[in-house]
């Protein structure tokens, strides 16, 4: 009887590990990992916040202490706005972001200039002021938490989100 019992749950074993087994090409299983909402078969859903990573961009960088645009961020502003004019419903956030040195207090300050900044550039390209709301977080919310100047550049941002559609 205990062979019996051994030699089903082998049976069962086997049948559970063939259903495992892919039949068409080979799939990548961290295919899709970490991608955004909004990602379809064939790309991006539009009007999306993943077409408009894709499409745009989303975010622009500034200098230590800073919140000029650079001709960089500019040119990725511009690809907003355009793609903003495609999609005249949506809404957006732009949120100032600073690395961490300086006072708190002083980070939200240069986190907000930023993200003024980054406002008046889209709505002197043509964007609606009242699809736009700003916030800053200051040295809060860092993309990169490491004390190097890699991720002092990369925590130096404004970075724009969808905050609505249709709305």
């Amino acid at each position: 009887m205990k062979t019996l019992m051994k030699l089903a749950g082998i049976a069962a074993s086997l049948v559970l590990l063939s259903a495992c087994v892919a039949t068409g090409p080979e799939v990548d299983a961290t295919a899709g990992a970490g991608t955004d909402v909004g990602a379809g078969p064939t790309g991006p859903v539009p009007g999306s916040q993943a077409d408009l990573e894709d499409a745009a961009g989303h975010r622009v960088f500034f200098a230590y202490n800073e919140y000029t645009l650079t001709p960089q961020a500019q040119a990725v502003l511009s690809r907003q706005a355009a793609w903003l004019q495609e999609y005249p419903e949506t809404r957006v956030k732009l949120a100032g972001n600073c690395d961490e040195r300086g006072t708190r207090e002083y980070n939200f300050a240069l986190g907000a200039r930023r993200a003024e900044a980054t406002r008046a550039y889209l709505v002197s390209l043509g964007v609606d002021a009242a699809r736009i709301t700003t916030v800053s977080y200051g040295k809060e919310r860092p993309l990169d938490p490491r004390s190097t100047e890699d991720a002092w550049s990369l925590n130096r941002n404004s970075t724009t989100t969808i905050s609505a559609a249709g709305a």
